[in-house]
């Protein structure tokens, strides 16, 4: 455990993304561009304002707009549609889902399997580490907040 954190707190290998002109997500097999390709940070932090916003309207309705109730209703949804269909209210109307790594070995470069759906367990860490915050705004050179890579997932363009 205490090595693959410090290869990622180390920053990118020799060859990775900014390194010499590779693409982020190069190293998890994930194509420059278009579907499949990683998610940009504008899109991915819009989608999430959209969840906070839809999340923020169902506490307002059942719980008085408490902001822990909030952050509980922005996990459960998190936990339950990303664990099952790979993307939130906010991902699917921004055209992204949460797709799990195959290989997140740095490396070997290997393709992000595009149909698999992360799961329950895996929608559950992300989610937790998500209502934390600090996870989430940790990035490595892939552009995976910790809360991704710890997870096991990746957000892509649909």
């Amino acid at each position: 455990m205490r090595a693959s954190m410090g290869g990622w707190l180390d920053g990118p290998p020799a060859g990775a993304a900014g390194d010499s002109g590779t693409s982020r997500g190069a190293r998890l097999g994930l194509p420059p561009t278009g579907s499949g390709s990683l998610a940009p940070l504008g899109r991915r932090l819009v989608a999430l304002l959209v969840d906070w916003a839809a999340c923020s309207a169902i506490s307002a309705a059942f719980f008085q707009s408490d902001a822990m109730a909030v952050v509980g209703v922005l996990a459960i949804e998190n936990v339950v549609l990303v664990g099952t269909l790979g993307t939130t209210l906010g991902h699917r109307l921004l055209g992204l889902r949460v797709v799990r790594v195959v290989r997140a070995d740095p490396e070997r470069t290997g393709p992000v399997e595009p149909a698999a759906q992360p799961g329950l367990l895996a929608g559950a860490v992300r989610a937790v580490l998500l209502c934390l915050v600090i996870p989430a705004v940790v990035w490595d050179a892939d552009g995976r907040g910790m809360h991704d890579r710890l997870a096991g997932t990746v957000i892509v363009r649909r």
